[in-house]
Protein backbone atom coordinates (compact mmCIF):
# COMPACT_ATOMS: atom_id res chain seq x y z
CA UNK A 1 0.00 0.00 0.00
CA UNK A 2 3.13 2.55 0.90
CA UNK A 3 4.37 2.21 -2.51
CA UNK A 4 0.96 2.31 -4.22
CA UNK A 5 0.21 5.61 -2.53
CA UNK A 6 3.67 7.22 -2.85
CA UNK A 7 3.37 6.27 -6.54
CA UNK A 8 -0.24 8.00 -6.55
CA UNK A 9 1.64 11.44 -4.83
CA UNK A 10 4.53 11.33 -7.81
CA UNK A 11 1.30 11.38 -9.93
CA UNK A 12 -0.64 13.90 -8.37
CA UNK A 13 2.58 16.34 -8.25
CA UNK A 14 3.45 15.95 -11.58
CA UNK A 15 -0.48 17.01 -12.39
CA UNK A 16 -0.55 19.81 -9.43
CA UNK A 17 -0.23 23.06 -11.68
CA UNK A 18 -3.20 21.72 -14.32
CA UNK A 19 -5.05 22.62 -10.83
CA UNK A 20 -7.46 25.53 -11.58
CA UNK A 21 -7.01 27.94 -8.66
CA UNK A 22 -9.95 27.41 -5.43
CA UNK A 23 -10.08 24.07 -6.49
CA UNK A 24 -10.77 23.50 -2.97
CA UNK A 25 -14.24 21.94 -2.31
CA UNK A 26 -14.68 22.77 1.46
CA UNK A 27 -18.56 20.41 1.14
CA UNK A 28 -19.69 21.59 4.65
CA UNK A 29 -22.46 19.26 5.96
CA UNK A 30 -24.91 22.29 5.99
CA UNK A 31 -23.86 22.41 1.85
CA UNK A 32 -25.20 18.17 1.82
CA UNK A 33 -28.14 19.07 3.61
CA UNK A 34 -29.32 21.36 0.70
CA UNK A 35 -27.56 19.55 -2.02
CA UNK A 36 -30.98 20.29 -4.22
CA UNK A 37 -29.88 23.92 -4.00
CA UNK A 38 -26.86 23.60 -5.94
CA UNK A 39 -27.96 21.82 -9.34
CA UNK A 40 -24.83 23.19 -10.54
CA UNK A 41 -23.21 20.01 -8.26
CA UNK A 42 -23.74 16.77 -8.03
CA UNK A 43 -22.73 15.96 -4.27
CA UNK A 44 -23.68 12.69 -3.13
CA UNK A 45 -23.94 9.42 -4.63
CA UNK A 46 -28.20 9.82 -5.34
CA UNK A 47 -27.76 13.70 -5.60
CA UNK A 48 -29.11 14.47 -2.57
CA UNK A 49 -30.18 12.36 1.09
CA UNK A 50 -33.20 12.01 -0.13
CA UNK A 51 -31.91 9.98 -3.10
CA UNK A 52 -34.55 11.23 -5.79
CA UNK A 53 -31.97 11.56 -8.27
CA UNK A 54 -33.64 14.36 -9.78
CA UNK A 55 -32.13 17.65 -10.89
CA UNK A 56 -33.54 21.28 -10.70
CA UNK A 57 -31.53 22.27 -13.96
CA UNK A 58 -33.88 22.78 -16.91
CA UNK A 59 -31.45 23.94 -19.60
CA UNK A 60 -31.61 20.83 -21.47
CA UNK A 61 -35.88 20.09 -21.99
CA UNK A 62 -38.24 18.00 -24.40
CA UNK A 63 -37.45 21.03 -26.75
CA UNK A 64 -34.19 20.96 -27.10
CA UNK A 65 -32.93 17.28 -25.93
CA UNK A 66 -32.54 16.08 -29.63
CA UNK A 67 -29.66 18.52 -30.28
CA UNK A 68 -28.01 16.55 -27.83
CA UNK A 69 -24.09 16.05 -28.89
CA UNK A 70 -21.01 14.21 -27.22
CA UNK A 71 -18.47 16.77 -25.55
CA UNK A 72 -16.15 14.57 -24.24
CA UNK A 73 -15.09 10.74 -22.82
CA UNK A 74 -12.97 9.65 -20.30
CA UNK A 75 -11.77 5.77 -20.78
CA UNK A 76 -11.20 3.09 -18.24
CA UNK A 77 -9.01 -0.04 -18.21
CA UNK A 78 -11.33 -2.24 -16.56
CA UNK A 79 -14.90 -2.95 -16.58
CA UNK A 80 -17.72 -3.14 -14.85
CA UNK A 81 -17.90 0.37 -14.65
CA UNK A 82 -20.86 1.75 -12.60
CA UNK A 83 -19.63 4.91 -11.08
CA UNK A 84 -22.11 7.97 -10.23
CA UNK A 85 -19.39 10.46 -10.23
CA UNK A 86 -19.30 13.55 -8.19
CA UNK A 87 -19.39 17.22 -8.89
CA UNK A 88 -17.95 20.18 -6.89
CA UNK A 89 -17.30 23.02 -8.05
CA UNK A 90 -16.30 22.03 -11.63
CA UNK A 91 -14.23 19.21 -10.70
CA UNK A 92 -15.52 15.79 -11.03
CA UNK A 93 -14.23 12.82 -9.13
CA UNK A 94 -14.87 9.20 -10.50
CA UNK A 95 -14.10 5.73 -8.78
CA UNK A 96 -12.80 3.57 -11.84
CA UNK A 97 -12.69 -0.47 -11.30
CA UNK A 98 -11.44 -1.84 -9.01
CA UNK A 99 -10.52 1.40 -6.89
CA UNK A 100 -8.27 4.34 -8.23
CA UNK A 101 -10.02 7.57 -7.48
CA UNK A 102 -9.71 9.99 -10.64
CA UNK A 103 -10.18 13.80 -10.34
CA UNK A 104 -11.38 15.05 -13.73
CA UNK A 105 -11.94 19.02 -15.09
CA UNK A 106 -15.80 18.34 -15.67
CA UNK A 107 -15.63 20.80 -18.78
CA UNK A 108 -13.08 18.91 -20.80
CA UNK A 109 -12.64 15.67 -19.28
CA UNK A 110 -8.80 16.69 -18.15
CA UNK A 111 -7.05 14.90 -15.89
CA UNK A 112 -5.81 16.55 -12.39
CA UNK A 113 -4.76 13.07 -10.41
CA UNK A 114 -4.96 9.51 -10.08
CA UNK A 115 -4.94 7.75 -6.64
CA UNK A 116 -4.42 4.09 -7.44
CA UNK A 117 -5.61 1.69 -4.91
CA UNK A 118 -4.10 -2.14 -5.03
CA UNK A 119 -6.60 -4.50 -3.24
CA UNK A 120 -5.28 -7.45 -0.94
CA UNK A 121 -6.40 -11.22 -2.28
CA UNK A 122 -9.68 -12.41 -0.75
CA UNK A 123 -13.08 -14.62 -1.54
CA UNK A 124 -14.46 -11.81 -3.28
CA UNK A 125 -18.27 -12.71 -4.14
CA UNK A 126 -19.17 -10.73 -7.06
CA UNK A 127 -17.23 -8.71 -9.96
CA UNK A 128 -14.63 -5.78 -8.35
CA UNK A 129 -16.56 -3.35 -8.79
CA UNK A 130 -16.96 0.20 -6.93
CA UNK A 131 -20.32 2.39 -7.28
CA UNK A 132 -18.41 5.98 -6.27
CA UNK A 133 -17.24 7.99 -3.67
CA UNK A 134 -18.54 10.60 -0.74
CA UNK A 135 -17.24 13.68 0.28
CA UNK A 136 -17.16 15.69 3.42
CA UNK A 137 -15.08 19.27 3.59
CA UNK A 138 -11.70 18.97 1.55
CA UNK A 139 -11.43 14.93 2.02
CA UNK A 140 -12.92 11.92 0.05
CA UNK A 141 -13.88 8.67 1.14
CA UNK A 142 -13.70 5.45 -1.13
CA UNK A 143 -14.83 1.73 0.11
CA UNK A 144 -12.92 -0.52 -1.47
CA UNK A 145 -12.84 -4.16 -2.40
CA UNK A 146 -11.01 -5.52 0.25
CA UNK A 147 -12.98 -3.72 2.58
CA UNK A 148 -11.25 -1.09 3.42
CA UNK A 149 -12.51 2.30 3.88
CA UNK A 150 -9.87 5.42 2.92
CA UNK A 151 -10.01 9.08 2.96
CA UNK A 152 -8.24 10.91 0.29
CA UNK A 153 -7.14 14.60 -0.39
CA UNK A 154 -9.74 16.21 -2.80
CA UNK A 155 -7.03 18.65 -4.01
CA UNK A 156 -3.92 16.25 -4.02
CA UNK A 157 -5.09 12.80 -4.38
CA UNK A 158 -2.83 11.69 -1.54
CA UNK A 159 -4.50 9.29 1.29
CA UNK A 160 -5.12 10.56 4.61
CA UNK A 161 -6.03 7.46 6.57
CA UNK A 162 -7.23 3.84 5.75
CA UNK A 163 -8.92 1.51 8.17
CA UNK A 164 -10.40 -2.11 7.35
CA UNK A 165 -13.85 -2.50 7.79
CA UNK A 166 -13.74 -6.68 7.40
CA UNK A 167 -11.83 -9.34 6.83
CA UNK A 168 -11.74 -9.87 2.80
CA UNK A 169 -10.58 -13.58 3.96
CA UNK A 170 -14.01 -14.13 5.25
CA UNK A 171 -15.60 -13.12 2.23
CA UNK A 172 -16.43 -9.49 2.85
CA UNK A 173 -15.61 -6.78 0.60
CA UNK A 174 -17.59 -3.03 -0.27
CA UNK A 175 -19.14 -2.14 -3.17
CA UNK A 176 -20.69 0.66 -2.08
CA UNK A 177 -20.73 4.64 -2.33
CA UNK A 178 -19.80 5.82 1.36
CA UNK A 179 -22.78 8.05 3.16
CA UNK A 180 -21.50 10.85 5.32
CA UNK A 181 -23.89 12.07 7.49
CA UNK A 182 -22.56 15.14 9.93
CA UNK A 183 -19.24 14.45 11.01
CA UNK A 184 -19.44 10.36 10.49
CA UNK A 185 -18.85 8.07 7.42
CA UNK A 186 -21.37 5.11 6.77
CA UNK A 187 -20.30 2.14 4.57
CA UNK A 188 -22.08 -1.35 4.57
CA UNK A 189 -20.26 -4.51 3.77
CA UNK A 190 -21.62 -6.91 0.51
CA UNK A 191 -20.72 -10.72 0.70
CA UNK A 192 -24.19 -11.72 1.54
CA UNK A 193 -22.86 -14.96 -1.24
CA UNK A 194 -20.04 -15.55 1.29
CA UNK A 195 -21.51 -16.43 4.57
CA UNK A 196 -20.82 -13.15 6.21
CA UNK A 197 -23.02 -11.12 9.02
CA UNK A 198 -23.31 -7.80 7.59
CA UNK A 199 -23.07 -4.51 9.03
CA UNK A 200 -23.68 -0.50 8.83
CA UNK A 201 -20.51 0.47 10.22
CA UNK A 202 -19.88 4.59 11.02
CA UNK A 203 -16.26 5.96 11.35
CA UNK A 204 -15.39 9.35 12.29
CA UNK A 205 -14.57 11.38 9.05
CA UNK A 206 -11.88 13.12 10.59
CA UNK A 207 -9.45 10.45 12.07
CA UNK A 208 -11.05 7.06 10.98
CA UNK A 209 -12.17 6.00 14.11
CA UNK A 210 -15.24 3.80 14.10
CA UNK A 211 -18.02 5.53 15.87
CA UNK A 212 -21.08 2.60 15.75
CA UNK A 213 -21.61 -0.57 13.74
CA UNK A 214 -25.13 -1.99 13.64
CA UNK A 215 -25.35 -6.01 12.69
CA UNK A 216 -27.92 -6.76 10.00
CA UNK A 217 -28.47 -10.01 11.69
CA UNK A 218 -29.05 -10.07 15.80
CA UNK A 219 -27.27 -12.14 17.83
CA UNK A 220 -28.31 -14.07 20.34
CA UNK A 221 -30.59 -12.02 23.41
CA UNK A 222 -31.29 -9.52 20.35
CA UNK A 223 -34.55 -8.74 19.24
CA UNK A 224 -35.18 -10.95 15.45
CA UNK A 225 -32.37 -13.52 16.71
CA UNK A 226 -35.39 -15.87 16.80
CA UNK A 227 -35.89 -15.74 13.27
CA UNK A 228 -32.75 -17.79 12.70
CA UNK A 229 -32.83 -21.27 12.80
CA UNK A 230 -30.03 -22.61 15.39
CA UNK A 231 -26.34 -21.01 14.30
CA UNK A 232 -27.35 -20.12 11.19
CA UNK A 233 -27.65 -16.50 11.87
CA UNK A 234 -23.61 -16.73 12.32
CA UNK A 235 -23.41 -16.73 8.34
CA UNK A 236 -26.31 -15.83 7.22
CA UNK A 237 -25.88 -13.04 4.72
CA UNK A 238 -27.42 -9.55 5.08
CA UNK A 239 -25.10 -7.80 2.92
CA UNK A 240 -25.73 -4.44 2.45
CA UNK A 241 -23.89 -3.23 -0.99
CA UNK A 242 -26.10 -0.06 -2.13
CA UNK A 243 -25.74 3.67 -0.42
CA UNK A 244 -28.53 4.89 1.98
CA UNK A 245 -30.62 7.60 2.40
CA UNK A 246 -31.32 10.20 5.23
CA UNK A 247 -33.83 12.32 6.74
CA UNK A 248 -32.84 15.05 8.58
CA UNK A 249 -36.03 16.00 10.14
CA UNK A 250 -36.53 12.77 11.51
CA UNK A 251 -32.46 12.20 12.05
CA UNK A 252 -32.97 8.77 10.44
CA UNK A 253 -31.14 6.96 8.23
CA UNK A 254 -33.01 4.15 5.68
CA UNK A 255 -30.22 1.11 4.52
CA UNK A 256 -31.67 -1.96 2.15
CA UNK A 257 -30.57 -4.90 3.28
CA UNK A 258 -29.46 -7.79 1.04
CA UNK A 259 -30.76 -12.17 0.79
CA UNK A 260 -30.30 -14.15 4.02
CA UNK A 261 -27.50 -16.74 3.26
CA UNK A 262 -27.61 -19.45 1.77
CA UNK A 263 -29.26 -18.10 -0.82
CA UNK A 264 -32.35 -20.83 -2.16
CA UNK A 265 -31.96 -23.44 0.92
CA UNK A 266 -34.56 -22.46 3.88
CA UNK A 267 -34.62 -25.49 5.39
CA UNK A 268 -31.17 -24.51 7.11
CA UNK A 269 -32.59 -21.29 7.95
CA UNK A 270 -36.20 -21.83 9.05
CA UNK A 271 -37.80 -18.40 9.79
CA UNK A 272 -38.16 -14.64 8.63
CA UNK A 273 -34.59 -14.41 8.89
CA UNK A 274 -34.43 -10.46 10.32
CA UNK A 275 -33.13 -7.91 9.18
CA UNK A 276 -32.67 -9.57 5.82
CA UNK A 277 -34.61 -8.56 3.12
CA UNK A 278 -35.54 -5.53 4.51
CA UNK A 279 -35.13 -1.80 5.33
CA UNK A 280 -33.65 -0.62 8.58
CA UNK A 281 -34.04 2.87 9.95
CA UNK A 282 -31.37 3.86 11.94
CA UNK A 283 -29.93 6.54 14.34
CA UNK A 284 -26.95 7.96 12.58
CA UNK A 285 -25.60 9.15 15.75
CA UNK A 286 -25.63 6.02 18.14
CA UNK A 287 -26.61 3.18 14.85
CA UNK A 288 -29.57 1.97 16.88
CA UNK A 289 -32.22 0.57 15.33
CA UNK A 290 -35.60 2.58 15.25
CA UNK A 291 -37.97 0.38 12.88
CA UNK A 292 -37.87 -2.37 9.90
CA UNK A 293 -39.70 -3.76 7.56
CA UNK A 294 -39.37 -6.94 5.68
CA UNK A 295 -40.24 -7.56 2.41
CA UNK A 296 -39.23 -11.09 1.44
CA UNK A 297 -39.23 -12.97 4.90
CA UNK A 298 -37.43 -16.10 4.36
CA UNK A 299 -35.99 -14.86 1.15
CA UNK A 300 -36.29 -18.36 -1.07
CA UNK A 301 -35.22 -16.76 -4.51
CA UNK A 302 -32.08 -14.32 -3.91
CA UNK A 303 -34.48 -10.98 -3.51
CA UNK A 304 -32.18 -9.12 -1.52
CA UNK A 305 -33.48 -5.62 -0.68
CA UNK A 306 -30.74 -3.05 -1.50
CA UNK A 307 -32.75 -1.12 -3.59
CA UNK A 308 -31.89 2.45 -2.97
CA UNK A 309 -34.81 4.38 -0.59
CA UNK A 310 -36.26 7.16 -2.17
CA UNK A 311 -37.98 9.73 0.27
CA UNK A 312 -40.75 12.08 -0.85
CA UNK A 313 -43.05 14.25 1.26
CA UNK A 314 -46.32 14.38 -0.57
CA UNK A 315 -49.78 13.85 0.21
CA UNK A 316 -51.11 10.69 1.16
CA UNK A 317 -55.08 10.18 1.13
CA UNK A 318 -55.65 13.66 1.48
CA UNK A 319 -52.96 14.25 4.39
CA UNK A 320 -49.05 15.05 4.36
CA UNK A 321 -46.91 12.55 5.08
CA UNK A 322 -43.22 11.64 5.24
CA UNK A 323 -43.01 8.63 2.14
CA UNK A 324 -39.94 6.37 1.36
CA UNK A 325 -40.93 5.13 -2.34
CA UNK A 326 -39.36 1.86 -2.99
CA UNK A 327 -39.45 -0.38 -6.63
CA UNK A 328 -38.43 -4.10 -4.81
CA UNK A 329 -36.01 -6.92 -6.42
CA UNK A 330 -39.06 -8.89 -5.32
CA UNK A 331 -41.44 -7.45 -8.21
CA UNK A 332 -43.71 -5.74 -5.66
CA UNK A 333 -43.70 -1.87 -5.26
CA UNK A 334 -44.69 -0.51 -1.90
CA UNK A 335 -45.07 2.93 -0.07
CA UNK A 336 -44.17 2.76 3.12
CA UNK A 337 -44.20 5.65 6.55
CA UNK A 338 -40.33 6.36 7.07
CA UNK A 339 -41.22 8.20 10.46
CA UNK A 340 -42.67 4.76 11.78
CA UNK A 341 -42.20 2.13 9.15
CA UNK A 342 -45.92 1.18 7.98
CA UNK A 343 -46.90 -0.48 5.27
CA UNK A 344 -49.23 1.81 3.23
CA UNK A 345 -49.68 0.13 0.08
CA UNK A 346 -47.83 -2.16 -2.43
CA UNK A 347 -48.44 -3.97 -5.86
CA UNK A 348 -46.32 -5.99 -8.20
CA UNK A 349 -44.88 -3.22 -10.84
CA UNK A 350 -43.62 -6.85 -12.93
CA UNK A 351 -44.69 -10.12 -13.88
CA UNK A 352 -44.61 -12.22 -10.11
CA UNK A 353 -46.22 -15.47 -8.98
CA UNK A 354 -43.97 -16.37 -5.87
CA UNK A 355 -46.87 -14.53 -4.25
CA UNK A 356 -50.82 -14.33 -4.79
CA UNK A 357 -50.32 -10.60 -2.55
CA UNK A 358 -49.89 -8.92 0.13
CA UNK A 359 -51.85 -8.79 3.24
CA UNK A 360 -52.82 -5.74 5.18
CA UNK A 361 -49.66 -5.29 6.85
CA UNK A 362 -47.63 -5.72 3.56
CA UNK A 363 -46.66 -9.19 4.38
CA UNK A 364 -45.89 -11.13 0.83
CA UNK A 365 -48.55 -14.28 0.62
CA UNK A 366 -46.49 -16.80 -0.75
CA UNK A 367 -47.60 -18.93 -3.09
CA UNK A 368 -46.97 -23.32 -3.07
CA UNK A 369 -44.64 -24.57 -5.68
CA UNK A 370 -45.67 -27.68 -7.33
CA UNK A 371 -42.38 -28.71 -8.62
CA UNK A 372 -39.01 -27.87 -9.42
CA UNK A 373 -39.85 -27.49 -12.94
CA UNK A 374 -42.10 -24.67 -11.74
CA UNK A 375 -41.10 -20.92 -12.92
CA UNK A 376 -40.47 -18.23 -10.72
CA UNK A 377 -41.25 -14.92 -11.48
CA UNK A 378 -39.46 -12.85 -11.13
CA UNK A 379 -36.13 -14.60 -11.60
CA UNK A 380 -32.99 -14.01 -9.12
CA UNK A 381 -31.96 -10.78 -10.51
CA UNK A 382 -35.44 -9.41 -9.62
CA UNK A 383 -37.87 -7.14 -11.23
CA UNK A 384 -35.53 -4.25 -10.47
CA UNK A 385 -31.89 -4.69 -8.37
CA UNK A 386 -29.35 -1.62 -7.81
CA UNK A 387 -29.41 0.38 -10.38
CA UNK A 388 -31.17 3.79 -9.07
CA UNK A 389 -34.93 5.16 -9.37
CA UNK A 390 -35.95 8.60 -9.64
CA UNK A 391 -39.30 10.65 -8.45
CA UNK A 392 -40.18 13.49 -9.72
CA UNK A 393 -41.91 16.57 -7.86
CA UNK A 394 -42.63 18.24 -11.61
CA UNK A 395 -44.67 15.15 -12.95
CA UNK A 396 -45.78 13.46 -9.38
CA UNK A 397 -44.08 10.26 -10.59
CA UNK A 398 -41.75 7.58 -9.23
CA UNK A 399 -39.32 6.19 -12.44
CA UNK A 400 -37.67 2.71 -11.73
CA UNK A 401 -36.01 0.45 -14.71
CA UNK A 402 -37.35 -3.26 -14.37
CA UNK A 403 -37.11 -6.50 -15.89
CA UNK A 404 -40.37 -7.73 -16.94
CA UNK A 405 -41.30 -11.52 -17.90
CA UNK A 406 -38.07 -12.57 -16.63
CA UNK A 407 -38.43 -15.86 -15.07
CA UNK A 408 -35.81 -18.13 -12.73
CA UNK A 409 -36.31 -22.60 -12.24
CA UNK A 410 -34.47 -23.88 -9.66
CA UNK A 411 -33.23 -27.03 -8.61
CA UNK A 412 -31.29 -29.16 -6.14
CA UNK A 413 -27.76 -29.67 -6.84
CA UNK A 414 -25.66 -32.47 -5.64
CA UNK A 415 -22.73 -30.48 -5.31
CA UNK A 416 -20.73 -30.50 -2.10
CA UNK A 417 -21.16 -27.38 -0.16
CA UNK A 418 -17.70 -25.64 0.71
CA UNK A 419 -16.62 -25.69 4.55
CA UNK A 420 -18.11 -21.86 4.61
CA UNK A 421 -21.25 -22.83 3.13
CA UNK A 422 -24.19 -24.23 5.05
CA UNK A 423 -27.33 -26.35 3.63
CA UNK A 424 -27.44 -27.35 -0.31
CA UNK A 425 -26.86 -26.05 -3.36
CA UNK A 426 -28.90 -24.76 -6.03
CA UNK A 427 -28.92 -24.20 -9.04
CA UNK A 428 -31.10 -21.97 -11.62
CA UNK A 429 -31.74 -21.74 -15.56
CA UNK A 430 -33.91 -18.00 -16.38
CA UNK A 431 -35.02 -16.32 -19.15
CA UNK A 432 -33.96 -12.46 -18.91
CA UNK A 433 -37.12 -11.05 -20.56
CA UNK A 434 -36.90 -7.60 -21.32
CA UNK A 435 -35.95 -4.33 -20.06
CA UNK A 436 -38.08 -1.26 -19.28
CA UNK A 437 -38.03 2.16 -18.13
CA UNK A 438 -41.50 2.57 -15.77
CA UNK A 439 -43.42 5.09 -14.56
CA UNK A 440 -45.60 4.61 -11.45
CA UNK A 441 -47.81 6.68 -9.91
CA UNK A 442 -46.89 6.72 -6.04
CA UNK A 443 -50.60 6.52 -4.43
CA UNK A 444 -51.92 3.61 -6.63
CA UNK A 445 -48.41 1.72 -7.83
CA UNK A 446 -50.45 2.17 -11.26
CA UNK A 447 -47.71 2.41 -14.54
CA UNK A 448 -48.60 5.56 -15.91
CA UNK A 449 -45.99 4.82 -18.83
CA UNK A 450 -43.69 2.16 -19.78
CA UNK A 451 -40.47 2.16 -22.19
CA UNK A 452 -39.35 -1.21 -23.69
CA UNK A 453 -36.42 -2.23 -24.56
CA UNK A 454 -35.27 -4.85 -26.44
CA UNK A 455 -32.60 -6.39 -23.84
CA UNK A 456 -32.75 -5.79 -20.29
CA UNK A 457 -31.27 -2.78 -18.38
CA UNK A 458 -28.91 -2.06 -15.44
CA UNK A 459 -29.02 1.68 -15.61
CA UNK A 460 -30.62 4.12 -13.26
CA UNK A 461 -32.40 6.71 -13.63
CA UNK A 462 -32.20 10.65 -13.64
CA UNK A 463 -34.44 12.97 -14.29
CA UNK A 464 -34.73 17.17 -14.33
CA UNK A 465 -36.66 20.34 -14.20
CA UNK A 466 -36.72 20.02 -18.04
CA UNK A 467 -39.24 17.05 -18.08
CA UNK A 468 -36.64 14.95 -19.09
CA UNK A 469 -35.66 11.49 -17.83
CA UNK A 470 -32.42 9.55 -18.73
CA UNK A 471 -31.26 6.04 -18.79
CA UNK A 472 -30.05 3.07 -20.81
CA UNK A 473 -29.65 -0.07 -20.86
CA UNK A 474 -27.96 -2.99 -21.69
CA UNK A 475 -27.57 -2.95 -25.69
CA UNK A 476 -25.72 0.37 -25.20
CA UNK A 477 -28.46 3.06 -25.99
CA UNK A 478 -28.12 5.70 -23.87
CA UNK A 479 -32.01 7.61 -24.01
CA UNK A 480 -33.77 10.80 -23.38
CA UNK A 481 -37.16 10.52 -22.84
CA UNK A 482 -40.19 12.67 -21.90
CA UNK A 483 -40.68 11.99 -18.05
CA UNK A 484 -44.19 12.62 -18.41
CA UNK A 485 -45.18 10.63 -21.65
CA UNK A 486 -42.15 8.13 -21.72
CA UNK A 487 -41.64 9.56 -25.85
CA UNK A 488 -38.34 9.51 -26.96
CA UNK A 489 -36.60 12.54 -27.11
CA UNK A 490 -33.46 11.21 -28.23
CA UNK A 491 -31.21 8.43 -27.95
CA UNK A 492 -27.27 7.46 -28.88
CA UNK A 493 -25.03 4.30 -29.31
CA UNK A 494 -22.24 3.99 -26.51
CA UNK A 495 -20.95 0.73 -27.57
CA UNK A 496 -21.03 -0.71 -23.81
CA UNK A 497 -23.67 -1.73 -21.28
CA UNK A 498 -25.03 1.78 -19.72
CA UNK A 499 -24.87 0.38 -16.14
CA UNK A 500 -24.73 3.45 -13.74
CA UNK A 501 -27.11 6.70 -12.68
CA UNK A 502 -26.53 9.55 -14.98
CA UNK A 503 -26.23 12.78 -13.67
CA UNK A 504 -26.21 16.22 -14.38
CA UNK A 505 -24.12 19.13 -13.94
CA UNK A 506 -23.60 22.79 -14.80
CA UNK A 507 -20.47 24.81 -15.64
CA UNK A 508 -19.98 28.57 -17.16
CA UNK A 509 -23.94 28.28 -17.74
CA UNK A 510 -24.27 25.57 -19.64
CA UNK A 511 -25.64 22.05 -18.56
CA UNK A 512 -23.91 18.75 -18.68
CA UNK A 513 -25.15 14.96 -18.68
CA UNK A 514 -22.82 12.16 -18.05
CA UNK A 515 -22.94 8.83 -17.98
CA UNK A 516 -20.48 5.33 -17.29
CA UNK A 517 -20.97 2.23 -20.07
CA UNK A 518 -18.72 0.12 -21.23
CA UNK A 519 -14.99 1.09 -20.56
CA UNK A 520 -16.14 5.10 -20.77
CA UNK A 521 -17.94 7.92 -18.78
CA UNK A 522 -19.80 9.72 -21.79
CA UNK A 523 -20.44 13.79 -21.11
CA UNK A 524 -23.24 15.41 -23.47
CA UNK A 525 -24.36 18.60 -23.61
CA UNK A 526 -26.54 20.80 -25.92
CA UNK A 527 -24.66 21.80 -29.37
Amino acid sequence: MVRIEFMTHLRALALLSMLPAGLSAQVTFDRLLHADKEPQNWLTYSGSYASNRHSSLSQINTGNAKNLELKWIFQVQNTPFETTPLVVNGIMYLTQPPNDVVALDAKTGAIFWVYEYRAKPGRLCCAAVNRGLAILGDTLYMATVDAHLVAIDSKTGRAIWNVQVADPQDGYSMTMAPLVIKDKVLVGTAGGEMGIRGRIVAYDAATGKEDWRFYTIPAPGEPGHESWMGDSWKHGGGSVWLTGSYDPELNLTYWGVGNPWPDFDESVRTGDNLYTTSVVALDPDTGKLKWHYQFTPGDHADYDSVQIPVLVNANWRGSPRKLMLWANRNGFYYALDRTTGQFLAGKPFVKENWASGLDDSGRPIRTTKKSDDDVTYPGIQGGTNWYSPSYSQRTGLFYVGAWDNYYSTFTKSSETPLPWRRGAINTWTDDAGHGSIMAIDPATGNKKWEFKMYDVTDSGILTTDGDVLFSGGREGNFYALDARSGAMLWKTQLGGDVASGPITYQIDGKQYVAVAAGHGLFVFGIR
